[in-house]
């Protein structure tokens, strides 16, 4: 058996080699390839992973290729987790907006959609080499922000895909912790779209516990842990997932980033002390810097979720997958993340009560603003662009669509040939 991991240089790449060295008895991999353009850091986190799947004796073989047809040769799975861009895309995304007046984030917002024109193209080109050399029937595992967006694309491109965030199994494993109880007990009525979630139920042995997590000492501690006040909390009855803190408290967003650092800065310094550490030859484990980068618990869902794509083993995940009537209000070929039990025919979400009207009307526009930015991504259409952002609750005033998309272009052009192939065809 062969998994491949796309983007296998990024500094989350050991822990989610760890993550398959734990399961070696679960799913036998013969050969784990990581594929990167970036030899140098696939050389050093590549030797890192390495040094970790011995110390765990794991049976199988690392490979390390720039060569993308040759990574996902006849792989059985092809995890991909893409940056286009890097860090320094990411800060423009963080930062740009604000000259707007707007937030800039990411994932969502003004920001998230430069960066889904960024990265749809190019997964979709990583997913068609898999069609054509991986194993028939293989499947593609995307953890490449905006997950909703991209699998979205996969999904419509025809491709045995599914998305995947680490959001759910992080607030498991968190609520767990706070109840007592080992994580495999608790089970989380989470739906949504991907970054736009809400916890609605969290069952332990058939009981839900929600009614005393809000009511009780622990919720000033959650309120806090996702950005969002206790009463807010309180009214809606539910957990908020942490990026709805971008909508529900915009301007406070928007000030505390117009005069303070952004992330982006934060992960370049961590990413350069995590990549001097994997350096050193006699590093065997995960460092307790990573723990910092983000992306808490990405191991463990991803090596699980692979796991249960191929041997069928019915566990259960939180993943992105066509809605086909899973969220009532929205359309069948929408994206959603909700929990599903997966084997080897993939996800098979359960119900999911229907979203009451201040979730689904954010649902339901932020739902229209992606189908409008695959579109974009695909046709470098900038009518298509503007109405996006104008779809996009985050940025939707007109007046600053205009000035904003040409900006937004401008800043990611050598990622963007589609927005540029008649200028250059005039030239």
């Amino acid at each position: 058996m062969k998994i491949t991991v796309v983007g296998g240089g990024s500094t989350y790449t050991p822990e989610l080699v760890e993550g398959f060295a734990r399961r070696a008895a679960l799913l036998p991999v013969d050969e784990l390839v990581l594929h990167d353009t970036d030899p140098e850091r696939l050389d050093v986190v590549g030797a890192l992973a390495r040094r970790i799947l011995a110390r765990h004796g794991f049976p199988g073989r690392l490979t390390t290729t720039t060569d993308l047809r040759r990574a996902v040769d006849g792989s059985a799975a092809v995890l991909i987790q893409l940056r286009v861009g890097g860090q320094a895309a990411r800060l423009v995304d963080e930062t740009l907006p604000n000259t707007y007046g707007l937030l800039g984030q990411e994932t969502t917002g003004a920001g998230g959609f430069a960066k889904a024109l960024r990265t749809v193209p190019l997964v979709l080109d990583t997913a068609d080499q898999v069609r054509e050399h991986a194993l028939s029937g293989a499947w593609i595992v995307d953890f490449t922000n905006p997950v909703g967006i991209v699998t979205r694309a996969l999904l419509d491109a025809g491709h045995r895909a599914v998305g995947l965030c680490n959001v759910a199994i992080k607030a498991q494993r968190q609520l767990a912790k706070r109840l007592g109880v080992q994580p495999a007990r608790v089970r989380l009525g989470h739906a949504g779209l991907n970054h736009l979630t809400w916890i609605r139920s969290v069952t332990v042995d058939g009981v839900d516990r929600l009614p005393e997590l809000l009511g009780g000492d622990a919720l000033d501690e959650i309120a806090a842990e996702v950005g969002a006040p206790p009463s807010l909390l309180r009214d809606l009855g539910a957990i908020p997932s942490y990026y709805l803190h971008y909508f529900y408290d915009t301007d406070e967003e928007v000030r505390r980033q117009l005069g303070g650092t952004h992330r982006a800065e934060q992960v370049q310094a961590i990413e350069r002390e995590l990549l001097t550490l994997y350096r050193d030859p006699a590093l065997d484990r995960l460092p307790e810097l990573l723990e910092r980068r983000g992306g808490a618990y990405y191991s463990e869902a991803a090596a699980a979720l692979v796991t249960s794509l191929l041997t069928g083993d019915a566990e259960h995940h939180y993943v992105n997958v066509r809605n086909n009537g899973v969220l009532a209000g929205l359309p069948d070929e929408a994206v959603v993340e909700v929990p599903a039990h997966v084997d080897t025919e993939g996800p098979h979400p359960g119900s999911v009560p229907p979203l009451p009207p201040e979730m689904l009307g954010l649902v339901q526009a932020v739902t229209a603003y992606e189908t409008l930015t695959v579109e974009a991504a695909l046709s470098g259409d900038r009518t298509v662009a503007r109405r996006a952002l104008v779809a996009h609750p985050l940025v939707r005033q007109w007046g600053r669509v205009e000035p904003l998309l040409d900006a937004l272009l401008e800043a990611n052009r050598r990622h963007l040939p589609r927005f540029f192939a008649r200028e250059a065809a005039d030239a």
